[in-house]
């Protein structure tokens, strides 16, 4: 894949900036903001079970980090992300709550919202390697599976409900697809079919075809209602074909009580 329609497909299907696409190929620039703590998970963490909503400062502690999700590096969203994926948009009004949610959002009018990163493992080339094959190595990260873990804490069960049932509905009337617009790219999504997962009180779940300049490629949207709390995903790789992302939905899922 040229490193155009890379870049293309990362920003179109992630909705972040190119720091992300950075960060996915192993650099070790700072970009000014502490990594999430690489210790043990979160003890004590409070429970998003309840029918009340979760604060700031309790989303910050549900939300993963390193520990949780073993061989994996958890990253905060940049500003430069957050700024990228406030400027998409779609063409079509009922395929926005869908596009919202593809792009580092939580649906509806969240109280609070806390935004992760979780990038795959990255092969590493034996020492003493040579240079061709520390960058075999570094580009087989390209093949792993990116996904945005998003937070989004609501008044109570039934308006984070509600969140779900929006979802739903905008993912059935844009069966047939719709083009997402960031900046001055546009990508075409050819179809958005309904998936299968179960987790927390109720799931939604859409496998996304898009057309990334020519090439298929598949992306993944889950999201997962527990309590007051709405944990969205979406998944993607820059070589095309991303995997539903269970092992991080799962994690997350079982943090939050």
């Amino acid at each position: 894949m040229r490193r155009t329609t890379v870049r293309r497909t990362a920003l179109a299907a992630s909705a972040m900036s190119l720091a992300l696409l950075v960060s996915a190929c192993g650099s070790d620039k700072s970009d000014g903001k502490k990594d999430e703590p690489k210790g043990k998970a979160s003890a004590g963490a409070p429970a998003a079970s309840s029918g009340k909503g979760a604060s700031q400062a309790e989303l910050e502690k549900l939300v993963l980090v390193d520990a949780d999700v073993p061989g994996r590096k958890v990253t905060e969203a940049t500003p430069a992300d957050l700024a990228t994926a406030k400027s998409v948009s779609t063409d079509k009004a009922e395929c926005k709550p869908l596009v919202d949610s593809m792009s580092l959002r939580s649906g509806g009018s969240p109280a609070a919202t806390v935004v992760r990163k979780v990038l795959p493992p990255v092969p590493s080339a034996a020492p003493g390697a040579a240079p061709e094959d520390k960058m075999k190595a570094g580009l087989g990260a390209l093949g792993g599976t990116i996904t945005s873990d998003v937070l989004g804490s609501y008044g109570d069960a039934k308006a984070a409900g509600e969140v779900l049932a929006t979802l739903k509905k905008s993912g059935a009337d844009c069966a047939g697809g719709f083009n997402l617009v960031a900046g001055e790219d546009k990508t075409k999504y050819t179809k958005v079919v309904p998936a299968d997962f179960t987790a927390g009180d109720e799931a939604v779940a859409f496998t996304l075809g898009m057309d990334a300049e020519g090439t298929p490629a598949t992306t993944h949207l889950v999201v997962v209602r527990k309590g007051a709390t709405v944990a969205t995903f979406y998944a993607f790789s820059l070589a095309g074909q991303g995997e539903q992302p269970k092992a991080v939905v799962e994690a997350q899922v079982k943090k939050l009580g």
